[in-house]
Protein backbone atom coordinates (compact mmCIF):
# COMPACT_ATOMS: atom_id res chain seq x y z
CA UNK A 1 0.00 0.00 0.00
CA UNK A 2 2.78 2.30 0.84
CA UNK A 3 4.50 2.00 -2.34
CA UNK A 4 1.48 2.56 -4.37
CA UNK A 5 1.03 6.24 -2.31
CA UNK A 6 4.44 6.80 -3.30
CA UNK A 7 4.15 5.63 -7.22
CA UNK A 8 1.08 7.76 -7.36
CA UNK A 9 3.09 10.85 -5.52
CA UNK A 10 6.03 10.81 -8.02
CA UNK A 11 3.49 10.29 -11.29
CA UNK A 12 1.50 13.86 -9.87
CA UNK A 13 4.63 15.24 -9.36
CA UNK A 14 6.06 13.92 -13.01
CA UNK A 15 2.77 15.30 -14.59
CA UNK A 16 3.39 18.69 -12.86
CA UNK A 17 6.57 18.61 -13.70
CA UNK A 18 6.32 18.30 -17.47
CA UNK A 19 3.86 21.54 -17.19
CA UNK A 20 6.37 23.43 -15.12
CA UNK A 21 9.61 22.31 -16.78
CA UNK A 22 11.32 24.73 -19.45
CA UNK A 23 10.52 27.86 -18.59
CA UNK A 24 12.63 30.52 -18.15
CA UNK A 25 14.52 31.24 -14.53
CA UNK A 26 12.72 33.71 -12.35
CA UNK A 27 15.88 34.28 -10.41
CA UNK A 28 18.95 37.08 -11.98
CA UNK A 29 22.13 35.13 -12.55
CA UNK A 30 23.56 36.61 -9.52
CA UNK A 31 21.09 35.92 -6.99
CA UNK A 32 19.67 32.98 -4.74
CA UNK A 33 15.75 33.17 -4.18
CA UNK A 34 14.88 30.48 -0.94
CA UNK A 35 11.55 29.14 -0.99
CA UNK A 36 9.84 29.17 2.37
CA UNK A 37 6.55 27.93 3.59
CA UNK A 38 5.83 29.89 6.88
CA UNK A 39 7.64 33.56 5.30
CA UNK A 40 7.21 35.08 8.34
CA UNK A 41 10.56 34.56 10.95
CA UNK A 42 10.82 38.09 12.09
CA UNK A 43 12.85 40.73 11.79
CA UNK A 44 16.68 39.47 11.13
CA UNK A 45 18.72 40.49 14.52
CA UNK A 46 18.93 39.26 18.21
CA UNK A 47 16.05 40.78 19.71
CA UNK A 48 13.33 40.43 16.57
CA UNK A 49 14.18 36.81 15.27
CA UNK A 50 11.43 34.06 16.00
CA UNK A 51 12.49 31.40 18.34
CA UNK A 52 12.79 28.65 15.88
CA UNK A 53 15.38 27.64 13.65
CA UNK A 54 14.83 29.66 10.36
CA UNK A 55 14.67 32.90 12.52
CA UNK A 56 18.19 32.56 13.40
CA UNK A 57 18.88 31.40 10.15
CA UNK A 58 18.24 34.89 8.62
CA UNK A 59 19.81 36.18 11.58
CA UNK A 60 22.63 34.55 10.73
CA UNK A 61 23.65 36.55 6.88
CA UNK A 62 23.85 39.77 8.88
CA UNK A 63 25.51 39.07 12.49
CA UNK A 64 28.44 36.78 12.56
CA UNK A 65 29.65 35.00 15.71
CA UNK A 66 33.12 34.60 17.35
CA UNK A 67 33.28 30.85 15.53
CA UNK A 68 31.46 28.96 12.66
CA UNK A 69 31.13 25.87 11.26
CA UNK A 70 31.22 24.37 7.82
CA UNK A 71 30.75 20.87 6.61
CA UNK A 72 33.55 19.09 8.89
CA UNK A 73 33.34 21.24 12.13
CA UNK A 74 34.25 24.76 13.91
CA UNK A 75 35.68 27.31 11.59
CA UNK A 76 37.13 30.47 12.60
CA UNK A 77 34.54 33.29 12.04
CA UNK A 78 35.29 36.78 13.85
CA UNK A 79 37.75 34.84 15.53
CA UNK A 80 41.04 33.90 13.66
CA UNK A 81 42.10 31.40 16.29
CA UNK A 82 40.89 30.14 20.01
CA UNK A 83 42.21 28.58 22.65
CA UNK A 84 41.58 27.23 26.24
CA UNK A 85 43.24 27.38 29.22
CA UNK A 86 42.27 24.71 31.66
CA UNK A 87 44.18 25.89 34.62
CA UNK A 88 42.72 29.60 34.53
CA UNK A 89 39.35 28.27 33.09
CA UNK A 90 39.72 31.02 30.42
CA UNK A 91 39.23 31.10 26.38
CA UNK A 92 40.97 33.51 24.79
CA UNK A 93 39.90 34.90 21.15
CA UNK A 94 42.41 36.40 18.67
CA UNK A 95 40.11 38.52 15.62
CA UNK A 96 40.36 38.75 12.51
CA UNK A 97 42.04 42.42 12.09
CA UNK A 98 39.83 43.09 8.61
CA UNK A 99 36.53 42.58 10.21
CA UNK A 100 33.95 45.50 9.91
CA UNK A 101 31.02 46.62 10.75
CA UNK A 102 28.28 47.14 7.82
CA UNK A 103 28.25 50.99 8.45
CA UNK A 104 32.38 51.13 7.92
CA UNK A 105 33.48 50.84 11.30
CA UNK A 106 36.22 48.41 12.59
CA UNK A 107 35.12 45.90 14.68
CA UNK A 108 37.22 45.51 17.98
CA UNK A 109 37.89 43.23 20.88
CA UNK A 110 35.43 46.04 22.85
CA UNK A 111 32.63 45.33 21.02
CA UNK A 112 32.99 41.78 22.03
CA UNK A 113 33.51 42.89 25.99
CA UNK A 114 30.30 44.82 25.34
CA UNK A 115 28.26 41.93 23.49
CA UNK A 116 28.83 40.01 26.56
CA UNK A 117 28.08 42.07 28.86
CA UNK A 118 24.78 43.45 27.27
CA UNK A 119 23.15 40.21 26.80
CA UNK A 120 23.88 39.26 30.65
CA UNK A 121 21.86 42.20 30.94
CA UNK A 122 19.46 41.88 28.42
CA UNK A 123 19.92 38.15 27.63
CA UNK A 124 19.65 37.11 24.39
CA UNK A 125 17.33 33.35 24.22
CA UNK A 126 20.08 31.10 22.37
CA UNK A 127 22.47 31.91 24.49
CA UNK A 128 23.86 31.15 28.37
CA UNK A 129 25.94 33.22 29.94
CA UNK A 130 25.63 32.15 34.07
CA UNK A 131 29.16 30.56 33.48
CA UNK A 132 31.26 33.32 32.38
CA UNK A 133 33.09 35.51 34.49
CA UNK A 134 34.26 39.50 34.25
CA UNK A 135 35.23 39.66 29.87
CA UNK A 136 38.50 41.73 29.35
CA UNK A 137 39.78 43.01 26.09
CA UNK A 138 43.61 42.49 26.32
CA UNK A 139 43.98 44.93 22.83
CA UNK A 140 42.26 45.77 20.03
CA UNK A 141 42.02 42.37 18.51
CA UNK A 142 42.22 39.90 21.73
CA UNK A 143 39.21 38.96 23.69
CA UNK A 144 39.98 36.90 27.18
CA UNK A 145 36.99 35.28 28.66
CA UNK A 146 37.15 33.36 31.53
CA UNK A 147 34.63 30.91 33.40
CA UNK A 148 33.63 31.00 36.90
CA UNK A 149 33.33 27.40 36.33
CA UNK A 150 33.60 24.81 34.05
CA UNK A 151 30.78 25.18 31.07
CA UNK A 152 31.56 22.36 28.40
CA UNK A 153 29.17 23.86 25.78
CA UNK A 154 30.63 26.95 25.51
CA UNK A 155 32.33 26.90 22.43
CA UNK A 156 29.18 25.46 20.88
CA UNK A 157 27.36 27.67 22.94
CA UNK A 158 28.79 31.30 23.18
CA UNK A 159 31.15 31.14 20.31
CA UNK A 160 29.26 29.71 17.79
CA UNK A 161 25.66 31.21 18.33
CA UNK A 162 25.95 34.52 19.82
CA UNK A 163 25.74 37.54 17.65
CA UNK A 164 28.37 39.66 18.29
CA UNK A 165 26.86 43.27 18.54
CA UNK A 166 28.30 47.00 17.61
CA UNK A 167 28.91 48.72 20.69
CA UNK A 168 28.81 52.07 19.09
CA UNK A 169 25.40 51.59 18.19
CA UNK A 170 23.72 49.60 21.10
CA UNK A 171 25.48 51.08 23.80
CA UNK A 172 22.71 53.93 24.58
CA UNK A 173 19.65 50.85 23.97
CA UNK A 174 17.59 50.62 26.92
CA UNK A 175 15.24 48.54 25.69
CA UNK A 176 16.22 46.34 22.54
CA UNK A 177 13.23 44.25 22.71
CA UNK A 178 11.56 47.64 21.38
CA UNK A 179 14.29 49.12 19.47
CA UNK A 180 13.36 49.63 15.56
CA UNK A 181 15.82 52.20 14.31
CA UNK A 182 17.16 50.98 10.56
CA UNK A 183 20.91 50.89 12.62
CA UNK A 184 19.48 47.64 14.64
CA UNK A 185 20.54 45.62 11.47
CA UNK A 186 23.98 46.81 11.34
CA UNK A 187 26.31 43.63 11.90
CA UNK A 188 29.45 42.51 10.73
CA UNK A 189 27.87 39.34 7.99
CA UNK A 190 28.02 38.70 4.86
CA UNK A 191 25.36 40.40 3.79
CA UNK A 192 23.28 43.66 4.87
CA UNK A 193 19.46 43.57 5.72
CA UNK A 194 17.57 45.24 3.18
CA UNK A 195 13.77 44.78 3.49
CA UNK A 196 11.46 42.50 4.93
CA UNK A 197 7.70 42.24 3.65
CA UNK A 198 5.95 40.57 6.46
CA UNK A 199 2.61 40.19 4.88
CA UNK A 200 3.88 38.66 1.72
CA UNK A 201 6.94 37.20 4.33
CA UNK A 202 9.63 37.86 1.75
CA UNK A 203 13.20 39.10 2.58
CA UNK A 204 16.02 40.80 0.84
CA UNK A 205 19.69 40.40 1.58
CA UNK A 206 22.51 42.66 -0.56
CA UNK A 207 25.97 41.09 -0.14
CA UNK A 208 28.72 43.15 2.07
CA UNK A 209 31.35 43.70 -0.24
CA UNK A 210 33.53 44.28 2.55
CA UNK A 211 33.28 41.21 4.14
CA UNK A 212 36.31 40.04 6.04
CA UNK A 213 36.27 37.07 4.61
CA UNK A 214 35.75 37.72 0.72
CA UNK A 215 32.76 39.05 -1.02
CA UNK A 216 29.91 36.63 -0.95
CA UNK A 217 29.10 34.74 -4.50
CA UNK A 218 25.53 36.06 -4.51
CA UNK A 219 24.66 39.53 -5.15
CA UNK A 220 21.74 39.58 -3.55
CA UNK A 221 20.13 36.90 -1.57
CA UNK A 222 15.94 36.78 -1.60
CA UNK A 223 13.46 34.90 0.33
CA UNK A 224 10.23 33.99 -0.96
CA UNK A 225 6.99 32.75 0.61
CA UNK A 226 5.99 29.49 -1.39
CA UNK A 227 3.11 26.76 -0.72
CA UNK A 228 4.72 24.89 -3.13
CA UNK A 229 8.33 25.09 -2.41
CA UNK A 230 9.22 22.25 -4.78
CA UNK A 231 7.18 23.66 -7.71
CA UNK A 232 8.88 26.95 -7.23
CA UNK A 233 11.98 24.99 -8.08
CA UNK A 234 10.75 23.22 -11.09
CA UNK A 235 9.40 26.82 -12.47
CA UNK A 236 12.82 28.93 -11.53
CA UNK A 237 11.36 31.46 -8.99
CA UNK A 238 13.69 29.26 -6.16
CA UNK A 239 17.47 27.96 -6.48
CA UNK A 240 17.23 26.01 -2.93
CA UNK A 241 14.06 24.27 -0.69
CA UNK A 242 13.39 21.97 1.68
CA UNK A 243 11.43 19.62 -0.55
CA UNK A 244 9.36 16.92 0.71
CA UNK A 245 10.98 13.69 0.25
CA UNK A 246 8.51 11.58 -2.78
CA UNK A 247 9.71 15.06 -4.60
CA UNK A 248 13.72 13.86 -4.61
CA UNK A 249 13.47 11.43 -7.49
CA UNK A 250 11.28 14.04 -9.91
CA UNK A 251 13.48 16.94 -8.99
CA UNK A 252 16.72 14.79 -9.66
CA UNK A 253 15.38 14.74 -13.03
CA UNK A 254 15.24 17.69 -13.56
CA UNK A 255 18.58 18.40 -12.79
CA UNK A 256 18.30 19.74 -9.24
CA UNK A 257 20.66 18.68 -6.15
CA UNK A 258 19.14 16.46 -3.95
CA UNK A 259 20.84 16.63 -0.36
CA UNK A 260 19.43 14.67 2.77
CA UNK A 261 20.04 15.74 7.00
CA UNK A 262 20.91 13.24 9.28
CA UNK A 263 18.71 12.70 12.14
CA UNK A 264 18.74 15.99 13.83
CA UNK A 265 14.76 16.86 14.14
CA UNK A 266 12.41 15.18 16.00
CA UNK A 267 8.96 15.11 16.21
CA UNK A 268 7.52 14.52 20.10
CA UNK A 269 4.73 14.70 21.90
CA UNK A 270 4.60 17.33 24.39
CA UNK A 271 3.01 16.21 28.13
CA UNK A 272 1.58 18.44 30.84
CA UNK A 273 3.82 16.42 33.87
CA UNK A 274 2.08 18.79 35.98
CA UNK A 275 -1.40 17.99 36.24
CA UNK A 276 -2.83 14.50 36.84
CA UNK A 277 -2.72 11.63 35.49
CA UNK A 278 0.13 13.06 33.65
CA UNK A 279 2.20 13.78 36.85
CA UNK A 280 2.74 9.68 37.52
CA UNK A 281 5.08 8.33 35.63
CA UNK A 282 2.98 5.21 35.17
CA UNK A 283 0.55 7.13 33.09
CA UNK A 284 2.89 8.49 30.79
CA UNK A 285 4.40 5.17 30.40
CA UNK A 286 1.04 3.80 29.42
CA UNK A 287 1.16 6.14 26.60
CA UNK A 288 4.29 4.94 25.43
CA UNK A 289 3.31 1.61 25.56
CA UNK A 290 0.13 2.93 23.64
CA UNK A 291 1.43 4.50 20.47
CA UNK A 292 2.73 3.07 17.60
CA UNK A 293 5.40 4.91 16.40
CA UNK A 294 5.85 2.54 12.93
CA UNK A 295 2.20 3.20 12.38
CA UNK A 296 2.47 7.30 12.86
CA UNK A 297 5.51 6.85 10.47
CA UNK A 298 3.56 4.76 7.99
CA UNK A 299 0.07 6.61 7.89
CA UNK A 300 1.39 10.89 8.58
CA UNK A 301 5.00 10.49 6.94
CA UNK A 302 3.93 8.17 4.16
CA UNK A 303 6.83 5.91 5.28
CA UNK A 304 9.66 8.50 5.14
CA UNK A 305 10.67 8.91 8.62
CA UNK A 306 12.37 6.75 11.24
CA UNK A 307 11.43 5.73 14.78
CA UNK A 308 13.35 8.15 17.37
CA UNK A 309 14.62 7.65 20.24
CA UNK A 310 13.19 7.99 23.52
CA UNK A 311 16.24 9.62 25.05
CA UNK A 312 15.89 12.53 23.20
CA UNK A 313 19.24 12.38 21.57
CA UNK A 314 19.33 11.17 18.10
CA UNK A 315 20.41 8.28 16.88
CA UNK A 316 22.99 9.36 14.71
CA UNK A 317 24.78 11.50 17.92
CA UNK A 318 28.02 10.56 18.34
CA UNK A 319 26.83 10.28 21.73
CA UNK A 320 23.45 7.90 21.35
CA UNK A 321 22.90 5.06 24.01
CA UNK A 322 22.08 2.25 22.26
CA UNK A 323 20.89 0.71 25.89
CA UNK A 324 18.32 3.24 26.19
CA UNK A 325 15.18 1.89 27.55
CA UNK A 326 11.90 1.49 24.63
CA UNK A 327 8.77 1.17 24.75
CA UNK A 328 7.20 -0.98 21.95
CA UNK A 329 3.63 -1.00 21.52
CA UNK A 330 1.81 -3.05 23.99
CA UNK A 331 -1.73 -1.94 24.09
CA UNK A 332 -2.42 -4.69 27.07
CA UNK A 333 0.45 -3.41 29.22
CA UNK A 334 -0.91 0.16 29.09
CA UNK A 335 -4.39 -0.90 29.80
CA UNK A 336 -2.90 -2.58 33.00
CA UNK A 337 -1.05 0.20 33.77
CA UNK A 338 -3.78 2.97 33.69
CA UNK A 339 -6.05 0.67 35.56
CA UNK A 340 -3.30 0.92 38.13
CA UNK A 341 -3.60 3.90 38.47
CA UNK A 342 -7.36 3.26 39.70
CA UNK A 343 -9.30 3.48 36.24
CA UNK A 344 -12.02 1.17 34.83
CA UNK A 345 -13.44 1.11 32.07
CA UNK A 346 -17.09 1.64 31.19
CA UNK A 347 -19.27 -0.43 28.89
CA UNK A 348 -18.27 1.71 25.63
CA UNK A 349 -14.53 0.35 26.43
CA UNK A 350 -13.25 3.77 28.04
CA UNK A 351 -11.72 4.86 31.35
CA UNK A 352 -12.85 6.89 34.08
CA UNK A 353 -12.34 7.01 37.88
CA UNK A 354 -14.70 7.62 40.20
CA UNK A 355 -17.75 8.23 37.33
CA UNK A 356 -15.49 10.97 35.59
CA UNK A 357 -14.05 9.46 32.36
CA UNK A 358 -10.38 9.88 31.48
CA UNK A 359 -11.26 11.99 28.61
CA UNK A 360 -7.88 14.19 27.23
CA UNK A 361 -6.74 16.90 25.03
CA UNK A 362 -4.59 17.03 22.35
CA UNK A 363 -3.49 19.50 20.50
CA UNK A 364 -2.00 19.63 17.05
CA UNK A 365 -0.96 21.59 14.25
CA UNK A 366 1.49 22.06 11.40
CA UNK A 367 4.90 21.88 12.32
CA UNK A 368 7.83 23.35 10.80
CA UNK A 369 10.79 21.15 9.18
CA UNK A 370 13.97 22.84 8.36
CA UNK A 371 11.79 26.15 7.27
CA UNK A 372 9.05 24.14 5.38
CA UNK A 373 5.25 24.21 6.79
CA UNK A 374 4.67 20.55 6.85
CA UNK A 375 1.14 19.09 7.25
CA UNK A 376 0.75 15.66 8.61
CA UNK A 377 -1.66 13.48 10.11
CA UNK A 378 0.32 12.87 13.29
CA UNK A 379 -2.79 14.01 15.92
CA UNK A 380 -5.51 11.99 14.02
CA UNK A 381 -3.06 8.67 14.55
CA UNK A 382 -2.42 9.12 17.54
CA UNK A 383 -6.04 9.85 18.91
CA UNK A 384 -6.65 6.54 17.78
CA UNK A 385 -4.10 4.96 19.19
CA UNK A 386 -4.87 6.46 22.57
CA UNK A 387 -8.85 5.69 22.19
CA UNK A 388 -7.74 1.50 20.93
CA UNK A 389 -6.81 1.25 24.60
CA UNK A 390 -9.40 3.62 26.38
CA UNK A 391 -8.28 6.80 26.32
CA UNK A 392 -10.64 9.46 25.23
CA UNK A 393 -9.43 12.22 23.37
CA UNK A 394 -10.50 15.39 21.65
CA UNK A 395 -8.42 16.55 18.79
CA UNK A 396 -7.69 20.27 18.41
CA UNK A 397 -5.61 21.77 15.42
CA UNK A 398 -4.61 25.08 16.01
CA UNK A 399 -1.71 27.28 14.46
CA UNK A 400 1.45 26.89 15.54
CA UNK A 401 2.14 29.83 16.88
CA UNK A 402 -1.21 29.13 19.36
CA UNK A 403 -0.12 25.68 20.22
CA UNK A 404 3.43 26.81 21.18
CA UNK A 405 1.88 29.84 23.45
CA UNK A 406 -0.86 27.15 24.86
CA UNK A 407 2.10 24.51 25.87
CA UNK A 408 4.39 27.31 27.39
CA UNK A 409 1.45 28.61 29.33
CA UNK A 410 0.98 24.88 30.63
CA UNK A 411 -2.05 25.23 29.21
CA UNK A 412 -2.74 21.95 28.08
CA UNK A 413 -2.79 18.38 28.31
CA UNK A 414 -0.72 17.20 25.84
CA UNK A 415 0.42 18.30 22.44
CA UNK A 416 2.31 17.12 19.08
CA UNK A 417 5.55 19.14 18.44
CA UNK A 418 8.89 19.14 17.22
CA UNK A 419 12.38 20.63 17.27
CA UNK A 420 15.80 20.64 15.74
CA UNK A 421 19.04 20.12 17.51
CA UNK A 422 19.42 16.54 18.66
CA UNK A 423 22.58 15.47 16.86
CA UNK A 424 24.42 18.54 18.18
CA UNK A 425 25.85 19.63 21.16
CA UNK A 426 24.39 17.01 23.94
CA UNK A 427 23.36 20.83 25.73
CA UNK A 428 20.09 20.15 23.99
CA UNK A 429 19.48 17.85 26.93
CA UNK A 430 19.59 20.40 29.66
CA UNK A 431 17.49 22.67 27.14
CA UNK A 432 15.09 20.26 26.13
CA UNK A 433 14.74 18.89 30.07
CA UNK A 434 15.22 21.48 32.85
CA UNK A 435 12.94 24.84 33.35
CA UNK A 436 16.42 26.61 34.03
CA UNK A 437 17.82 25.83 30.51
CA UNK A 438 14.66 25.72 28.73
CA UNK A 439 12.30 28.27 30.41
CA UNK A 440 12.18 30.33 27.13
CA UNK A 441 11.24 27.11 24.77
CA UNK A 442 8.00 26.11 23.60
CA UNK A 443 10.19 22.16 23.31
CA UNK A 444 11.56 22.08 26.75
CA UNK A 445 9.32 19.81 29.02
CA UNK A 446 10.61 21.67 31.73
CA UNK A 447 11.16 18.43 34.11
CA UNK A 448 12.94 18.73 37.08
CA UNK A 449 11.44 16.03 39.52
CA UNK A 450 13.89 13.26 39.20
CA UNK A 451 16.84 14.92 41.72
CA UNK A 452 19.38 12.67 40.07
CA UNK A 453 18.65 13.05 36.53
CA UNK A 454 19.16 17.10 37.67
CA UNK A 455 22.40 15.93 39.03
CA UNK A 456 23.63 14.11 36.09
CA UNK A 457 22.36 17.21 33.74
CA UNK A 458 24.08 19.97 35.91
CA UNK A 459 27.40 17.62 35.70
CA UNK A 460 27.89 17.09 32.48
CA UNK A 461 27.25 21.03 31.82
CA UNK A 462 30.49 21.13 33.68
CA UNK A 463 32.44 18.52 32.55
CA UNK A 464 35.22 19.13 30.09
CA UNK A 465 36.70 15.79 29.43
CA UNK A 466 35.33 14.18 26.44
CA UNK A 467 35.24 10.79 28.12
CA UNK A 468 33.08 11.93 31.20
CA UNK A 469 30.71 13.95 29.35
CA UNK A 470 30.01 10.81 27.19
CA UNK A 471 29.39 8.36 30.30
CA UNK A 472 27.28 10.68 32.03
CA UNK A 473 25.17 11.76 28.97
CA UNK A 474 24.66 7.59 28.40
CA UNK A 475 23.70 7.94 31.57
CA UNK A 476 20.69 10.96 31.06
CA UNK A 477 19.88 8.96 28.45
CA UNK A 478 18.61 6.25 30.33
CA UNK A 479 17.05 7.83 32.97
CA UNK A 480 15.39 10.38 30.62
CA UNK A 481 13.94 7.50 28.69
CA UNK A 482 12.69 6.17 32.17
CA UNK A 483 11.02 9.65 33.29
CA UNK A 484 9.25 10.05 30.17
CA UNK A 485 8.45 13.74 30.73
CA UNK A 486 7.51 14.09 26.49
CA UNK A 487 8.17 11.15 24.30
CA UNK A 488 9.84 11.44 21.36
CA UNK A 489 7.62 9.89 17.89
CA UNK A 490 10.07 9.84 15.08
CA UNK A 491 12.84 11.83 12.57
CA UNK A 492 11.16 13.00 9.42
CA UNK A 493 13.33 12.38 6.38
CA UNK A 494 14.99 16.69 6.17
CA UNK A 495 15.72 16.82 2.70
CA UNK A 496 16.51 19.86 -0.06
CA UNK A 497 16.84 20.54 -3.20
CA UNK A 498 18.97 22.92 -4.99
CA UNK A 499 20.26 24.94 -8.44
CA UNK A 500 23.87 23.58 -9.10
CA UNK A 501 23.24 26.03 -12.31
CA UNK A 502 24.12 28.83 -9.74
CA UNK A 503 27.46 27.47 -8.94
CA UNK A 504 26.80 27.14 -5.27
CA UNK A 505 26.77 23.74 -3.23
CA UNK A 506 24.40 23.65 -0.54
CA UNK A 507 24.97 21.46 2.23
CA UNK A 508 23.28 19.92 5.60
CA UNK A 509 25.88 21.47 8.75
CA UNK A 510 26.71 18.45 11.09
CA UNK A 511 25.53 19.19 14.15
CA UNK A 512 23.07 22.22 12.66
CA UNK A 513 24.12 24.85 12.62
CA UNK A 514 24.36 27.98 16.23
CA UNK A 515 22.43 25.87 18.59
CA UNK A 516 21.65 22.80 16.47
CA UNK A 517 19.47 23.99 13.49
CA UNK A 518 19.20 21.65 11.15
CA UNK A 519 18.71 23.47 7.76
CA UNK A 520 21.10 23.65 4.73
CA UNK A 521 21.77 27.44 4.49
CA UNK A 522 25.09 27.71 5.98
CA UNK A 523 26.27 30.86 4.38
CA UNK A 524 29.71 29.35 4.28
CA UNK A 525 27.86 27.79 1.03
CA UNK A 526 27.89 31.66 0.07
CA UNK A 527 31.61 32.56 0.91
CA UNK A 528 34.22 29.53 0.34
Amino acid sequence: MMQMVKRMGALVAAILLLSALQTASLSQPNEIRIADSTGDWGYPNPYKHYPRGPGFVRMSWVFDTLIWKDQNGFIPALADSWSYDSGKMTFLFKLNPKAKWHDGRSLTAEDVVFTLNYFKRHPYRSVTLDHVGRVRANDAHTVVIPLVKPYSPFLFNVGGTMPILPRHIWENVKTPETYDDHRAFIGSGPYLFRDFNKPQGTYLFEAFKDYYQGPPKADRLIYIRSGQPSMSLMTGQADLAAIQPEMAETLKKAGMVIIKDQRGWNKKLMINHKRPPFNDKRFRHALAYAIDQEEIIDKSQRGFASPASYGLLSVDHEMYNPKTPVYRLNPDKASKLIEALGYKKDNKGFFSKECRPLKLELLASKITVGGQNVADRDGEVIRKQLEAVGISVELINLEQATTDSRIKEWNFDFAVSGHGGVYGDPRILNEMILPTYGAGSVNSARFDANPELNRLLEERMAAMDPEKRKTLVHKIQELYAEELPAISLYYPDSMAAYNPKKGVAWYYTKGGMGSGVPIPQNKMSLIK
